[in-house]
């Protein structure tokens, strides 16, 4: 950030896709006489992806898989959520101490955990507090979640993020988002950019079979579990559909600028995963994507650096409605549909173990 208080543009380089030739090798094994082509499915596409994206066929196992989960809270979360913000503070504790489901998921698929406090409404350790821009942000049905220095900032400590990690050895990685409100910004950056009604990010059914009578999704934002287990009643589902109504207004003049759109609907924890997806992209590294939250920032840093989404694989799909927005719009099929709503990266660890079944099929001889 400049000292005077100037905010530069952030720019990504031009994505290189995928390597063809790999890309190639990998199709032709699959048509090789070792049993009927197609027959393994979504594997053996996952098995050519792969070995695209690390240029090498057939492709290896990733070894060094990596979680990112970026922490924030959101102001807007007073009016939709009923976890407080201090679950927040609680929850990195016991992510650090190794007691949270990412921990246990993590630890079974051979991946570590990373925590990055973009915003969280607490002191947290000066480990994860590196980037930290502010506590919490601002509501979003009223005011910027963000002012623009602390946009680009959140933005450019994602991209360092990723550079971290990349150079530390990682050879996949995973981004989760952990904190209070962050569904309710994501549901607005998803039909800021899909054109959806707030009726359709939030769902007025939840979903698959939950929403306003409890179920599988309530569709109350909490960003912890992306639902609240008990269902919520007709005025709290009316009390977020206006919140995101109103940020939607707000937001739909600035979608045309990725920075403006994350400083005025998104938040740090948003903007910061956002940044990590395009450089991941940008420096030739796959990433799976995990539910609502972090396919909200996918979109951006598609905008931020366009052709991302080749580097990118949908873990699962995620119980709130909006994530069917997302995946449509990206292009991208998930491996799973478990119904699952954390966040936190755990779907996307569930179906870890698939991108290492992918590649010791290709490499079969």
């Amino acid at each position: 950030m400049p000292g005077d208080g100037t905010v530069r543009p952030v720019e990504f380089p031009p994505i290189v896709q995928p390597d063809l030739k790999a890309h190639r090798e990998a199709v032709a094994r699959r048509l090789a006489p070792t049993g009927p082509a197609g027959s393994l499915g979504r594997l053996e596409e996952l098995g050519v992806w792969l070995a695209a994206c690390q240029g090498v066929c057939p492709p290896r196992p990733p070894d060094r898989p990596r979680v990112v989960l970026f922490a924030g809270d959101h102001g807007i979360a007073a009016r939709v959520s009923t976890n407080p913000l201090e679950v927040t503070a609680e929850l990195v504790t016991t992510v650090l101490t190794g007691g949270a489901a990412v921990n246990v998921l993590a630890t079974a698929v051979g991946a570590t955990v990373r925590v990055v406090d973009m915003a969280v409404d607490a002191d947290t350790p000066a480990a994860v507090g590196e980037h930290k821009v502010r506590r919490s942000s601002e509501p979003i049905d009223v005011a910027d979640a963000l002012s623009a220095q602390e946009a680009t900032a959140a933005v450019q400590a994602g991209r360092a993020v990723a550079d971290d990690e990349v150079d530390g050895g990682a050879d996949l990685l995973v981004a989760g988002d952990l904190g209070a409100g962050a569904s309710t910004p994501a549901a607005v950056l998803v039909a800021a950019l899909t054109g959806a009604e707030p009726v359709a990010v939030n769902g007025f059914d939840g979903g698959m079979d939950g929403g306003r009578d409890g179920g599988i999704n309530s569709g109350v934002d909490d960003g912890i579990d992306d639902g609240v287990d008990g269902g919520i009643d007709d005025a709290a589902w009316m009390r977020r559909t206006v919140a995101i109504r109103d940020a939607l207004r707000r937001a739909r003049p600035v979608i045309t600028d990725p920075i403006a759109l994350l400083r005025t609907a998104g938040g740090a924890d948003l903007a910061a995963m956002a940044g990590f997806l395009a450089q991941a992209a940008a420096r030739r590294t796959p990433v799976l994507l995990d539910g609502l939250v972090v396919g909200a920032a996918a979109m951006v840093a598609e905008e931020l650096a366009p052709g991302a989404r080749d580097w990118w694989l949908a873990g699962h799909r995620s119980a709130e409605p909006a994530h069917d927005l997302v995946l449509g719009h990206l292009q991208l099929t998930p491996l799973l549909d478990l119904g699952m709503r954390r966040g936190q990266a755990t779907g996307a660890l569930a179906a870890l173990p698939l991108v290492h079944l992918a590649a010791r099929l290709a490499a079969r001889s």
